[in-house]
Order: C-alpha cells, then structure tokens, then sequence
C-alpha cells in the first residue's frame, strides 16, 4: 500500500463525514439563526429558548435522514472492504 492509497482512502473518508454531518450541521445552523434572530427581535435572553428548538430539530434531522446515512455508511464500508486485496498486492 502506497502513500497515495492512503491519502485516496482518508479524502473519501472526509467527504462521507461531510456528507453524512451536513443534514444536521445545516439544520443546527438554520434553526439556531432563526431562534437568535426571534430572541434578538423579542429580546429575550433565555439560553433554553435556544437549546430546546435546536434539539428537537436535531434530532428530527436524524429521523428523517438516518436512513440514508446509514446505507451511505455502509456502501462506504462496502467499497473500502472490496479494495482489501488491491491494496495489498493481490489483485
């Protein structure tokens, strides 16, 4: 196994770790922007009016797209573990 082997695997292993953290990075971002903007109009300063929205739509997003990061997960995996013998000389 080569140093580009190695530098191919870790490129494709942080672009599934981007994919699969995007739907919930996105959707903290989103929610967050619109509660600190509702607090900032209403100007209330409550740090459980921020946090509560948040997780629950967190966790909404892993509901709805659980699903897919799983089987992303997997086909990942899949790939990595057909490579097996190339990597090593085999084949």
């Amino acid at each position: 196994m080569d140093a580009n082997a190695v530098l191919d695997i870790a490129m494709q292993g942080l672009l599934v770790t981007a994919k699969l953290a995007a739907p919930i990075v996105i959707t903290a971002l989103v929610v967050g922007f619109a509660i600190s903007l509702l607090q900032s109009i209403t100007q209330i300063q409550e740090v459980t009016l921020s946090f509560v929205p948040k997780a629950a739509a967190v966790a909404v997003a892993l509901l709805i797209c659980g699903h897919w990061m799983i089987s992303e997960m997997i086909t990942f995996t899949n790939v990595l573990f057909e490579k097996i013998p190339s990597l090593l000389g085999g084949g």
